[in-house]
């Protein structure tokens, strides 16, 4: 099974892309040249999270930074934009929009339903929409979803507000599936 984790410092690529078979740049991490190239120079597939503070039209430059150093296995992911205060908003048009760039575009619908700092001190989450934000972007075209999940997501260290829980992912799955062929044969 391929495994994808974050880098967050140079430091830690070469010892990451040791063991991952994706490098992912965390949303936050999204403008930050040499992390980016430091991945990229490993020849691992690299996945960008989209910062919620950019444009969709912004990746393309993220997307150039591995480019340009010889990978061309690099995927974008959508995760929200910021709408106000505690909240993200998912815009659908970022999805074909980014798959303009010619690379993969993946839908975080975990995160993409977070709610950062809404519960005070940490982050909160509304779990509810993650197969509303998951089928609208398989309907736009994204090639990948992305998903936090849980045996028990109440009880999870982290994520909790925004995990899906396990016993529901392969109907999940299933729907996605029947929509993404539903779509092929429209198209």
């Amino acid at each position: 099974m391929p495994v994808l984790s974050d880098v967050h410092e140079t430091w830690q690529v070469a010892r990451a892309a040791a063991v991952l078979d994706v490098l992912q740049i965390p949303a936050f991490l999204c403008r930050q040249t040499d992390l980016i190239s430091a991945a990229a120079d490993t020849g691992k597939p690299v996945n960008i999270k989209k910062g919620q503070f950019m444009s969709p039209q912004e990746m393309g430059n993220a997307m150039d930074k591995v480019l340009r150093r010889g990978n061309a296995s690099v995927l974008l992911t959508e995760r929200g934009t910021t709408f106000g205060y505690n909240n993200l908003i998912v815009d659908v048009r970022s999805i074909p929009i980014m798959k303009g760039f010619g690379c993969p575009v993946v839908i975080d619908a975990s995160h993409s339903v977070q709610r950062p700092g809404g519960e005070g001190s940490a982050s909160g989450g509304d779990a509810v929409f993650i197969p509303v934000i998951a089928r609208a972007a398989v309907a736009a075209g994204a090639d990948g979803v992305f998903l936090e999940v849980h045996d028990n997501p109440a009880a999870a260290k982290s994520d909790k507000h925004n995990s899906f829980p396990l016993d529901r992912l392969s109907n999940f799955w299933a729907g996605l599936l029947a929509l993404k062929r539903a779509l092929r044969e429209v198209a």
